[in-house]
C-alpha cells in the first residue's frame, strides 16, 4: 500500500469515527513472533490497544508462514504487527482482494531490510564513500586480515539465502578482479563477532547484515545505497539468488516487503481508532536499534522492552494515539 492508499484508509477510519460509527474494542490476538523487534512490537500494541482502547489483547506465538497461514485460513491472530511478506506475496494480494485480510501499515519499521554495510566512523572519515561502487573501488581500507593486500567482504554463512546472493553479487562487481576476498564467517556468531571485533579496535568493516536488529543499533552500522538501480523481481529471482546464475549482473537489493496485516473481523469488530492507530505507528530506526540494544544488553523480553520505550518515547509513539489514549497509558505506566 503507497502513501496514497495509506491516507485514503487514515482518512476512512476518521470517517467512520465521525459519523459515530465506533465499536467498543473487544477481544484482539496479536501474533508475538519469534524473533525480537517483532516479539518487542507485539508488546507494545497489547499496552497500547489495552490501556489507551480498553480491548482485551491475547499474545500468540507466530512465525511468517505458520501466522500467515492461520490469518488467511482461520482468521485468527487478528493482528501480524511485523510480517514479512515477500515469502507470502501472492496468497497475501488474493486474500487483500478478497477483502480477508487487510495491509494496515505498508513500513511500520523504518529503514528495515538487508544489504551491505559498513560502520558509521567509516563513511565519516572516508566522506567519499557515498555508495557499495564507491567502496568497491577502495579494498585498502578493508585490510583482510590472512592477506591484507587485499579488501574483506565478510558474506553470510553457508547455507543461508543471502550467501547466495552475496556470491553473484561479488561476481557481478568484479570485486575479485578488485581486490577483494569473498569471507563466509562460517556460522552467526561469526558473522556477529567479525562485526563487533572491527567496530570495537575502530577498524573499517564491510560486509553483509540487516535491519532491524541489534548489532545494526549497538554498533552503529550503516545501510549502503548500491550507486545502481534495482535490476527487477524477475532478474532477482531468475539470477541473483540462483546458485546456477551464469551471468549475474550488478543490481541493488531488493526492497524488503514489510506489511502490519489484521483480520477484516478486526476491521468490523473492533473500535475504529484501534486500527487508526495501527495505521500511523512507525517505528523510526534509531528508535527500533535502542530498544534491540537494550533487550539484548538487558536479556529482556518483548514486554520490558515495550515498558521501557513507553516510558522513554513518548517523543515517537504520542503521536500515534490521541490525547486520551495518550493519558490512559502514561497513567498505567506509573
Amino acid at each position: 500500500m503507497n502513501k496514497f492508499v495509506k491516507g485514503i484508509a487514515v482518512a476512512g477510519l476518521a470517517t467512520a469515527m465521525s459519523q459515530g460509527a465506533i465499536a467498543a474494542c473487544g477481544d484482539v490476538t496479536i501474533a508475538e513472533m519469534n524473533w525480537a523487534s517483532a516479539e518487542f512490537m507485539a508488546n507494545v500494541d497489547k499496552i497500547i490497544l489495552e490501556e489507551g482502547y480498553g480491548c482485551t489483547v491475547e499474545l500468540v506465538p507466530g512465525a511468517t508462514l505458520t501466522t500467515f497461514a492461520s490469518m488467511d485460513t482461520k482468521g485468527v491472530p487478528d493482528i501480524a504487527p511485523e510480517l514479512w511478506t515477500q515469502s507470502v506475496e501472492a496468497p497475501l494480494k488474493a486474500a487483500i482482494a478478497a477483502g480477508s485480510l487487510h495491509s494496515m501499515n505498508p513500513m511500520p519499521i523504518m529503514g528495515a531490510g538487508e544489504g551491505w554495510v559498513v560502520p558509521s566512523y567509516t563513511l565519516e572519515n572516508h566522506p567519499e564513500l557515498k555508495t557499495v561502487l564507491d567502496v568497491i573501488e577502495h579494498p585498502e581500507l578493508f585490510p583482510y586480515n590472512e592477506d591484507p593486500s587485499k579488501g574483506a567482504f565478510v558474506s553470510c554463512p553457508a547455507g543461508w539465502g543471502c550467501q547466495q546472493i552475496n556470491n553473484n553479487l561479488f561476481t557481478a562487481f568484479d570485486m575479485e578482479a578488485k581486490g577483494w576476498v569473498l569471507v563466509d564467517p562460517g556460522s552467526a556468531a561469526g558473522l556477529d563477532g567479525a562485526m563487533a571485533k572491527a567496530v570495537q579496535r575502530g577498524d573499517d568493516y564491510f560486509g553483509y547484515y540487516w535491519s532491524p536488529t541489534a548489532m545494526m543499533g549497538k554498533y552503529n552500522m550503516q545501510m549502503l545505497d548500491f550507486g545502481v538501480p534495482f535490476q527487477g523481481m524477475d532478474v532477482w529471482l531468475s539470477c541473483t539468488t540462483q546458485a546456477e546464475c551464469a551471468d549475474p549482473q550488478p543490481t541493488s537489493w531488493s526492497v524488503s516487503e514489510i506489511n502490519t496485516i489484521v483480520t477484516d473481523s478486526f476491521m468490523k469488530n473492533n473500535d475504529p481508532k484501534a486500527a487508526a492507530y495501527i495505521t500511523a505507528r512507525e517505528y523510526p530506526a534509531d528508535a527500533m536499534g535502542a530498544m534491540l540494544v537494550y533487550m539484548a544488553d538487558n536479556q529482556a523480553g518483548g514486554e520490558d522492552a515495550a515498558i521501557e520505550f513507553l516510558m522513554n518515547h513518548e517523543d515517537v509513539w504520542t503521536p500515534w494515539v490521541g490525547v486520551q489514549a495518550a493519558n490512559l497509558i502514561k497513567k498505567s505506566l506509573n
